[in-house]
């Protein structure tokens, strides 16, 4: 008979080894080294090129705000005049038209007409949606 090779295997893995992992160390972070700058030969530009921005409070017009109160009562209007039955269909679309109103009667009592225009319309878009 023929004698079968000798072959070196690895030792057998201990279970109580595997039973801790080595974490492997985070390297702490470093920021990295800011660029040099160079010299700027122009003097910096003190107007924007959008203009100057505003928060939209008491330098609204008037007249914005007299048509954001227009449009959030046009919408109120609208809203109650729905049937019963869009009512109960569409709980959830007259809940986000409701919401909008509400957060654009508040932005018209802080002053900030445009962004009380932007909410009254969105609640106008979701009124004509549901008129469809």
């Amino acid at each position: 008979m023929i004698e079968p090779p000798v072959v070196k295997m690895p030792p057998v893995p201990i279970a109580a080894a595997a039973a801790r992992p080595r974490r492997e160390r985070r390297k702490p972070y470093t920021k990295p080294a800011p660029e040099p700058q160079m010299a700027n030969t122009e003097p910096p530009v003190k107007t924007s090129a959008i203009g100057e921005l505003t928060s939209g409070g008491a330098e609204a017009n008037p007249r914005s705000q007299q048509e954001a109160a227009d449009m959030i009562a046009a919408n109120e209007k609208r809203l109650n005049a729905l049937p019963s039955q869009i009512l109960d269909e569409q709980k959830a679309q007259i809940s986000k038209v409701k919401n909008f109103q509400r957060q654009a009667q508040e932005a018209l009592s802080s002053g900030d007409a445009e962004g009380a225009k932007t909410l009254a319309t969105k609640a106008k878009l979701l009124l004509d949606d549901l008129s469809k």
